[in-house]
């Protein structure tokens, strides 16, 4: 202390070190750190031209009763009327694949090899729509595109989780809202080759082996559609309205029968019980296409 009473200049430097010592520990103790940044959504176009599913035949099943109102979400099916469908027996179960070991990116594979989709039989009014395709995976760049004329809806297919496995809430709240409904087309052009399949589900990688199959007639097309009363995050519509996926039938090895339980992951099937099942053996193959020249952007 000087004279006056007042501290010295070495009192108060010691003064304004405790202080700050305790500015500090006061932060330590009560400011939280931020959260953890969300998984990166990859753009429309890294996510469907990386989307590959293998589609297997299931044991039959029936549904409740449940009657859906479907809209068109690709912007060149856009001006289509809403359709209204009947899940009738539940046909296949479309699984995650990489085609000849090119597997999606990191930040895309972290999505579809949750992406599956479980499709039942529905009926509609045809659409006669002329539509042009081209292949948007790496693997098929250089097979060349079809023309078709879509007629009748045959299958929708809608998300579900396998044995309980759920991915994390960002991954969740897209594939959640993946909803296809696929329509019968002519002609049905054969794409006459061979594709090596991978599982990317972490439930079948170690189930069903890797195989060859011979890829024979394009016999789908099946697009994205919203169910009334889902409710899409916009960032979400911006991805799931380029999902067009193109059918083609295939010649594949045997497999023994693999037993899942399937639980739907939209929120409007929600309340849909859980659906046991057996894989009966692969039939066709959904690969990724653009319509009439209109590419998902990114």
């Amino acid at each position: 202390m000087n004279e006056k009473g007042a501290p010295n200049p070495r009192s108060r430097i010691a003064i304004r070190r405790l202080l700050s010592a305790g500015l500090a520990i006061f932060a330590a103790a009560f400011l939280v750190a931020p959260p953890a940044a969300a998984l990166a959504l990859p753009t429309p176009k890294e996510f469907v031209s990386n989307l590959d599913l293998e589609c297997f035949k299931t044991t039959s099943y029936q549904p409740p009763a449940t009657t859906l109102v479907l809209r068109h979400l690709n912007p060149v099916l856009g001006n289509l009327p809403t359709v209204q469908v009947t899940l009738g027996q539940r046909e296949q179960l479309c699984v995650p694949v990489a085609k000849n070991n090119v597997f999606p990116p990191p930040n895309v594979l972290d999505y579809v090899r949750f992406v599956d989709l479980s499709c039942y039989r529905v009926t509609g009014p045809s659409i006669n729509q002329n539509l042009g395709l081209r292949h948007l995976n790496p693997v098929l760049q250089n097979v060349p595109g079809i023309s078709v004329t879509l007629n009748v809806p045959q299958h929708l297919c809608v998300p579900v989780a396998k044995n309980g496995t759920v991915p994390s809430p960002d991954i969740l709240r897209v594939i959640s809202h993946i909803d296809l409904l696929c329509y019968a087309h002519q002609p049905n052009p054969s794409m006459n080759m061979p594709l090596t399949l991978t599982q990317l589900n972490p439930v079948l990688v170690n189930q069903i082996p890797t195989g060859t199959v011979q890829v024979t007639a394009a016999r789908q097309l099946c697009v994205p559609v919203q169910k009334a009363r889902d409710e899409i995050p916009p960032d979400v519509l911006d991805v799931v309205r380029w999902i067009d996926l193109e059918k083609f039938d295939i010649s594949s090895p045997a497999i023994s029968p693999v037993p899942l339980t399937l639980r739907h992951l939209n929120p409007v099937l929600g309340n849909l019980p859980p659906e046991e099942l057996r894989l009966t053996g692969a039939a066709q193959l959904a690969v990724p296409v653009s319509k009439n020249g209109i590419v998902p952007p990114g």
